[in-house]
């Protein structure tokens, strides 16, 4: 089941838990390349998010990570107790997150209403004072803190892991 959640409701959210944050809108972006052609304040907090599954495609991951890091899928495979990862398609995408290419995100999870979707932190991103993300959408990027995410992730319901990738 999944629930529609835009930038609007994300942020609708935020203001509702009292958890600050600053909202940048901007053109619509697909890649890390992307993001950082924008020139946005702080890109060393922009997170790189991955939509992954297993080898029955029975368990899908999100994970994120500082943007300039590069995961070995077959090392998380290891730490996560899982089988061999792969990339999940658009429309897997689209059903367990609501989501579209380009637009990967934590807040995804938000759309997902069986809290099926593992969410995996890199430990990595603690080391910044917060943390940027898209609010669902491609079309802006939401800063706040780490652990602020990391509450609306639980809130969620979904199952989060901080690990050292």
């Amino acid at each position: 089941m999944v629930i529609k959640m835009g930038q609007a409701e994300v942020c609708a959210l935020l203001d509702e838990m009292g958890i600050p944050y600053e909202l940048i809108r901007h053109q619509p972006v697909y890649t890390i390349d992307d993001m950082v052609q924008l020139a946005l304040p702080d890109l060393e907090c922009v997170a790189k998010n991955l939509f992954l599954r297993n080898a029955n495609g029975k368990q899908h991951f999100l994970v994120t990570m500082p943007h300039e890091k590069k995961v070995d899928l077959k090392e998380l495979a290891q730490k996560i107790g899982s089988s061999k990862l792969s990339f999940a398609s658009e429309e897997r995408l689209m059903t367990h997150l609501g989501l579209r290419r380009g637009a990967v995100t934590p807040f995804g999870v938000l759309n997902n209403g069986d809290h099926q979707v593992q969410v995996i932190l890199d430990e990595d991103l603690r080391e910044q004072s917060r943390v940027a993300v898209h609010p669902n959408e491609n079309t802006a990027t939401l800063y706040l803190a780490v652990d602020d995410l990391v509450k609306v992730l639980h809130r969620a319901g979904n199952p989060v892991d901080l690990i050292k990738l």
